[in-house]
């Protein structure tokens, strides 16, 4: 049986000023490096061999940390990166038009095909971290690796693999440096393939992590 852990990256300046994000960049605040310090105190008895990160600066700064603690490097893979969000990145969320917000919203309540102009949608973003997941299978025998990635890409990861459409309405809050846990395997009472063991564990963190749209 193969286990990888998900991480969502630290708190950035942008989530907490609540302005779009997407494949924008914005760094970690003193709060977003706290939070990757106390995933690498949580992960570093668990055997991590890789860590495996979105090649974005705030997942690669959150990988950097963890790997630091683990003893191990950092790979980066750009499949790993949050949704392209097209027009509305890098805007506040308070600022968007009833327009732009509708098409925000198509993002997170079902619709199908649903994409801001400009961006990409849920199916495309969950067909490249299943490609980018996958290719964990071809690490070493006994490799426990660690993926560092975003909050909307592991969110429909997580819910495709418990068998979701991607664009099914976004109900898993996986809040900033949450772990998660999917594991590859067989057994006579789960499906065969990828199950999920554990999702959005912030217990290890000593102050209440937001979410990218929850205050």
């Amino acid at each position: 049986m193969l286990q990888v852990y998900l991480v969502r990256h630290g708190e950035t300046v942008w989530n907490a000023a609540r302005r779009i994000q997407g494949q924008s960049d914005s760094p970690l605040t003193e709060k977003g490096e706290q939070q990757a310090h106390q995933v690498g105190e949580r992960v570093k008895s668990l055997g991590i061999t890789h860590v495996i990160a979105s090649d974005l600066g705030r997942t690669r700064r959150t990988a950097e940390i963890i790997a630091d603690a683990c003893g191990c490097g950092v790979t980066l893979d750009a499949r790993l990166r949050e949704l392209n969000m097209g027009v509305l990145e890098q805007r506040p969320i308070e600022g968007l038009t009833a327009e732009e917000e509708s098409w925000r919203k198509t993002l997170v309540d079902g619709t199908e095909n649903g994409r801001i102009p400009g961006g990409e949608s849920m199916a495309e973003m969950a067909a490249r971290m299943h490609a980018a997941l996958n290719d964990c299978l071809g690490l070493p025998a006994g490799s426990r690796p660690l993926i560092v990635s975003h909050g909307m890409a592991l969110g429909v990861l997580v819910s495709t693999i418990l068998g979701l459409p991607a664009h099914a309405e976004r109900r898993l809050r996986l809040r900033n440096c949450s772990i998660s846990r999917v594991d590859h395997q067989q057994s006579a009472w789960l499906a065969a393939g990828w199950v999920v063991e554990t999702a959005g564990d912030v217990s290890h963190l000593d102050a209440p992590a937001l979410d990218e749209l929850q205050r």
